[in-house]
């Protein structure tokens, strides 16, 4: 029996299409989130933050909840584009940490490479839950650190 696959799954399945599906989701278009075209094997994704009125804090830089929610999901997809339809990707936990203020546009790039990717699968393949963490840094234009953001990932393969 093959499962059929929707037309919008399946748009949404090319790196350029689910670009600029994310950067015209509402709560990214709203926030100044932009997504760049994904990496042609979704082995990553680069973001940017334009700082706005609605997206500065009191003190006049780029508001946490903002920097937080243009780490979201990018490594949830990166792993599922690259794991397939046989496995269950959610995140489960992140964690942000503000090193310095964000006075301009903010820049992320975010990766999950093969070798992780098979590492996740051999362990999921054998059953098991899998739980992977992983890092990057929210930069300004001059490449100076604003925040570290890390986001775990849950994987298990689906029952068959």
């Amino acid at each position: 029996m093959t499962q059929s696959v929707s037309p919008l799954k399946r748009a949404l399945s090319h790196p350029r299409t689910l670009s600029i599906a994310m950067s015209l989701w509402p709560p990214f278009l709203a926030s100044g989130v932009r997504v760049e075209p994904f990496a042609e094997d979704f082995t990553s994704v680069k973001v940017r933050l334009n700082r706005r009125p609605w997206n500065t804090n009191y003190v006049g830089t780029a508001f946490g909840g903002s920097l937080f929610a243009m780490s979201d999901p990018w490594w949830m997809f990166l792993v599922m584009q690259q794991l397939g339809g046989s496995y269950t990707v959610w995140d489960t936990a992140g964690e942000i940490e503000f090193v310095a203020p964000g006075r301009g546009t903010v820049y992320g790039t975010f990766e999950a490479t093969p070798e992780e990717i098979d590492r996740i699968r051999e362990q999921a393949d054998g059953g098991d839950k899998v739980l992977t963490w992983f890092s990057t840094d929210l930069t300004d234009g001059d490449g100076k650190t604003i925040a570290r953001v890390r986001k775990q990932v849950y994987v298990r393969r689906k029952k068959r």
